[in-house]
């Protein structure tokens, strides 16, 4: 005789109280006794205080230091016929300078003599070496960085692709003769 296995049945899962609706609690809070609402705050602008210099907080500083120096780095490429030397006023734009001088060469050898005229002029004169340089093997974009001011010189063809001008808009310029 072939005995029967005792099936068992599994009894149902119990339902899983959700949470209680917007309605449910809201008519619980109406029995507890409706929170207080605290006034709305009052919209008002602050007033920003000048600085010493008069000039809001915010507003870049003058740097009449750097301002100086963009000056003599394009005066210096002019010496070496740079093409559209341009001096952008980049601060508050950018934490790392507050000028940037542009200028462009029609040969990759002309942007490198450039490069190496400002380092040899401002080594001899001002005693000042660039904190780093970049580029100067193959004079497509040469950077030189000299902290408070960045000289970006580049191929002509370069300077249209990269288009520094175009990516700082906003920043007031300097053209140099």
């Amino acid at each position: 005789m072939a005995t029967k296995k005792k099936t068992t049945t599994k009894k149902p899962a119990a339902k899983k109280k959700s949470a209680p609706s917007l309605a449910t609690r809201t008519k619980t809070a109406a029995k507890k006794g409706a929170a207080k609402k605290l006034p709305a705050r009052k919209k008002t602008t602050k007033k920003k205080a000048l600085t010493p210099g008069g000039a809001a907080p915010g507003a870049p500083a003058e740097n009449p230091r750097a301002h100086a120096l963009a000056r003599k780095i394009g005066s210096l490429l002019s010496d070496k016929k740079a093409l559209d030397i341009v001096i952008l006023d980049v601060r508050g734009m950018t934490s790392y300078a507050d000028y940037f001088v542009v200028a462009s060469g029609e040969s990759d050898r002309q942007v490198s003599a450039m490069a190496e005229h400002v380092l040899k002029n401002l080594k001899e004169t001002e005693n000042l070496r660039p904190i780093g340089h970049e580029g100067m093997d193959t004079g497509q974009w040469v950077l030189l960085d000299f902290g408070e001011v960045v000289s970006h010189l580049f191929f002509s063809e370069a300077r249209s692709h990269y288009d520094l001008e175009g990516l700082w808009a906003d920043a007031a310029r300097e053209k140099v003769a």
